[in-house]
């Protein structure tokens, strides 16, 4: 393990750079983004000075001797040997191959990916413009020259091209047209509330399953998940029968 480097000392007591990257660690990771340089290094540095000072004031004013400090310890004790021993309870839980291959092969119908095309498009305010559109392709004008030409949608910049996208993302009337069309097709004119769409579809993907590579970790997680749930009532019960417990709800 590499020797940390003392950064600053209070009182003899040394703080490290590891000291440092341990506050780091514990902020949201948008805050922690913004001390990530030499000048947000010692800013933090400064920050356990300021903590180790207050500390040491605490101490001296008796501040731990307090009736009020030791309820808070003892919560916080308590807290803290709770959720350690639900940790030694789930320590030992371990899931297998077999039991996620077996999961898998009972489960295919939850691990889908949906139907989905990949389409451009040209949009214009009126349908004779589009029918104009559609005989200047059928002229020999390419779909992508057409779309940069016309369109109205941010989309001709790129030829039109709408990217990859699955049921419910487009209005129903584009949708409809789109998933019913063959790769390669141009539609007529298909009016949505936005206007009239001329829609080429480029590529067409039916629905499969996911291969168990793509969702091992996610079956994974789901089935130690389970079997905390498991633990947790099992153990719970069984110490019910141990100490007396009563509700009143």
């Amino acid at each position: 393990m590499d020797k940390s480097r003392v950064l600053a000392t209070v009182n003899g007591k040394e703080i490290t750079d590891r000291d440092v990257f341990n506050l780091l660690n514990q902020l949201a990771p948008q805050t922690a983004a913004q001390f990530r340089s030499p000048e947000g290094i010692k800013q933090l540095a400064d920050e356990l000075v300021h903590q180790e000072l207050l500390y040491l004031d605490a101490i001296e004013k008796g501040f731990d001797k307090e009736e009020e400090f030791l309820l808070e310890l003892e919560r916080v004790k308590a807290n803290v040997l709770k959720q350690y021993a639900i940790n030694k309870l789930f320590s030992e839980i371990v899931v297998t191959e077999e039991e996620i291959e077996r999961f898998y092969e009972e489960n295919k119908e939850y691990f889908t990916n949906p139907e989905a095309v990949r389409a451009s498009h040209i949009l214009v305010e009126d349908e004779k413009q589009a029918e104009d559109i559609l005989k200047e392709i059928e002229e020999g004008l390419s779909f992508e020259e057409a779309a940069e030409k016309y369109s109205s949608c941010p989309s001709k910049s790129n030829g039109g091209d709408l990217g990859e996208f699955t049921r419910g993302k487009m209005v129903p009337e584009f949708e409809e047209a789109a998933f019913s069309m063959e790769e390669g097709e141009i539609s007529q004119p298909v009016k949505t509330q936005f206007g009239y769409h001329i829609i080429k579809l480029i590529s067409k993907k039916e629905a499969s399953i996911k291969s168990l590579e793509e969702v091992k970790g996610q079956i994974n997680q789901h089935l130690i998940t389970m079997k905390q749930e498991e633990k947790y009532s099992e153990k719970a019960e069984e110490l019910k029968g141990k100490y007396e417990v009563k509700t009143y709800y």
